[in-house]
């Protein structure tokens, strides 16, 4: 079992949009994309933030997630330079909050207590992971995440056939083949992760830099504690891997090094060869960081002995290991 902490996201936004809380609030796709995210808490992601809280008419008291430290250094040091105190809407996970409340009030719920796992906007979010993985509800365990909501734990490879349901969907949507309500709602979960990277994750980061460097090929994500899941749309790529379509990618690291996850994942892609050499070369700094002293010597590099493993369990698509 493996807690997908912030990779869940997507499917957790899916169950958003079920609700018809999207429409009934006037989001965009860019505010999608903020609630898939795990973002920099730079000032176009607190400024979004409150304009979706506006939507729904809520108070940032209203929000149940912690401020806490910016994930990007720059953004910390100019909240140190300012004396700034991170407030809810400063939180990686302010869009999520925001939509969980959007979704509640769209069920009739209510917004007080909206974080907890017997609400019956998290009960939604529950019953629609489960079927996102194929899962029974109760082979899906849960536990609490760092902001505050439930996050769900289920075998790995069921992450990436999320991740490959999502891309899967953006295929199927652009070929303009008759669709599901919950296929097309996938299908636009994908493009605007694709179409906002920034929103995602925020200047320099992973999430931002992968998704902008493939264009609209492939979505990716990560979760705490060194989590990723990656959904790419069907190519000649995919198809030589033996995938029937869009392929799906999850990785773990266990002792939650997220420099290393992100060295594993761009090892991955190249093993795979997803991408051409141009693309990869965009995100190539985050594949074989540097391993020096504080005088800067050398001291170590980063090897990855392993190979990505293929399979397809009940007919899925193809998913991709160490």
């Amino acid at each position: 079992m493996t807690l997908a902490r912030s990779a869940a996201k997507p499917a957790q936004a899916l169950a958003i949009l079920e609700t018809h809380g999207f429409e009934r609030y006037g989001f965009d796709d860019a505010d999608l994309a903020l609630m898939c995210a795990s973002h920099s808490s730079e000032e176009r992601h607190i400024e979004r933030t409150r304009t979706m809280l506006s939507k729904v008419r809520a108070e940032e008291a209203d929000l149940r997630c912690g401020g806490h430290p910016s994930l990007s250094e720059t953004v910390n040091r100019s909240w140190i330079k300012r004396d700034y105190t991170p407030t809810a809407v400063c939180s990686n996970c302010s869009g999520k909050h925001v939509g969980m409340i959007a979704g509640s009030r769209a069920i009739g719920a209510g917004v007080e207590g909206y974080h907890l796992p017997d609400h019956p906007m998290q009960v939604v979010v529950k019953r629609t992971i489960a079927e996102l993985c194929d899962l029974e509800a109760r082979d899906v365990e849960w536990g609490i995440d760092g902001c505050n909501l439930p996050t769900p734990a289920f075998p790995l490879d069921r992450l990436a056939r999320i991740y490959a349901k999502l891309a899967a969907a953006a295929d199927g949507n652009d070929a303009r083949e008759d669709q599901s309500v919950r296929s097309t709602a996938l299908a636009r979960i994908f493009h605007a992760m694709a179409r906002y990277p920034e929103m995602v994750a925020g200047e320099g980061r992973y999430c931002t830099v992968l998704m902008q460097a493939f264009k609209g090929a492939m979505i990716g994500k990560l979760g705490a504690d060194a989590s990723y899941a990656i959904g790419v749309r069907a190519s000649d790529e995919t198809r030589r891997l033996g995938a029937d379509g869009a392929l799906g990618i999850s990785v773990k690291v266990e002792d939650g090094n997220v420099e290393i996850l992100y060295a594993v994942v761009t090892e991955i892609l190249e093993q795979l060869g997803i991408g051409s050499p141009d693309i990869r070369r965009q995100f190539a700094t985050f594949h074989h960081p540097a391993r020096v002293n504080t005088m800067g010597v050398t001291t170590g590099r980063v090897s990855f002995p392993f190979k990505p493993r293929g399979f397809k369990p009940d007919g899925a698509n193809l998913v991709a290991r160490p």
